[in-house]
């Protein structure tokens, strides 16, 4: 009796547990930056509002206290992807918080641990309620800047000047429709004005096309004179060829005068000077020689 009372406890236990639909969970970590209250352990996890699994464990970071870690337990075969995401939804008006997954495209691969880590960790974004509470303290922020700036407008200054601003406008409209004939005389002095111009562009477009061909024909007048130039150098090249050769063949002939003349001019001056020193001796010759002592008696004793 005993023995058969203890196999009907152990079968009672099985078949709560699951018994022959008793199935294997993967351990996956999720970490949130935000308050899980409402979060327990046994809480369900879905994915797209299928239940998965469930969470296993709740705890602190160690490292970082802002930051909580979730332990999920998630039907093996569950299709968790590595760009599955993971967020804290309440369920219906009871407000039990549970986890919620989503994405995982067809083409992406698997998650897995990486880098030594004991579990492969699915990335958590901020609930619904923690996004509406950041958007309403950003919403609340501007608004109290806004409130501060009105604040500012509305001072006494701010509006003293825009009073001022009001009644120099009002002026400014009274002047106006008080001189709106000569508006109108001066936007009609105007549209004639435009069409002036207009025409003036028009003959100004044939000035600049009657200049562009006198540049033509001066461009053109440039360059015949350069050829000009041009035939003129070569010319004179030749001609300084002719030059060179003629003074190249002239040259020593004039040298060899110009020897001469010198050899003359100093002949006539010496025979000048002689004059000058003994002008009867240019008619008569010249005077013998006077003899020397002893040369008179050799002269007698010659047979």
């Amino acid at each position: 009796m005993l023995i058969l009372g203890a196999m009907l406890i152990a079968g009672i236990l099985w078949i709560a547990s699951g018994g022959i639909n008793q199935k294997n969970y993967d351990t996956y970590l999720a970490i949130a930056d935000e308050s899980v209250a409402g979060l327990s352990i046994n809480a369900l996890v879905k994915y797209n509002g299928v239940e998965v699994g469930r969470v296993s464990n709740i705890s602190l970071d160690p490292v970082n206290p802002q930051r909580v870690r979730l332990l999920l337990a998630i039907m093996n075969g569950t299709m968790i992807k590595k760009d599955t995401l993971a967020t804290l939804k309440t369920q219906g008006l009871t407000g039990i918080a549970y986890v919620e997954l989503s994405g995982g495209a067809t083409d992406s691969p698997l998650l897995v641990a990486i880098g030594g880590a004991p579990y492969p960790e699915i990335k958590m974004i901020p609930s619904l309620s923690t996004r509406l509470e950041n958007l309403l303290s950003t919403v609340a922020t501007k608004l109290d800047h806004l409130s501060g700036s009105f604040d500012g407008i509305n001072s006494p200054e701010n509006v003293k000047a825009f009073s001022s601003a009001l009644t120099d406008i009002s002026t400014v409209a009274h002047t106006i429709a008080l001189r709106k004939d000569s508006i109108d005389t001066g936007i009609k002095h105007a549209a004639s004005t435009f069409a002036n111009a207009d025409q003036a562009s028009k003959k100004l477009d044939s000035l600049l096309l009657d200049v562009e061909k006198s540049v033509k024909a001066v461009q053109l007048m440039a360059n015949d004179t350069a050829n000009a130039s041009r035939e003129v150098g070569s010319a004179a090249k030749m001609v300084g060829n002719d030059a060179h050769e003629f003074i190249s063949e002239t040259t020593p002939e004039i040298r060899h005068l110009i020897t001469e003349l010198n050899d003359l001019s100093t002949s006539l001056r010496g025979l000048s000077e002689q004059t000058e020193r003994n002008p009867a001796g240019f008619i008569a010759g010249p005077s013998p020689v006077p003899e020397g002592p002893g040369e008179s008696s050799r002269k007698e004793q010659k047979p």
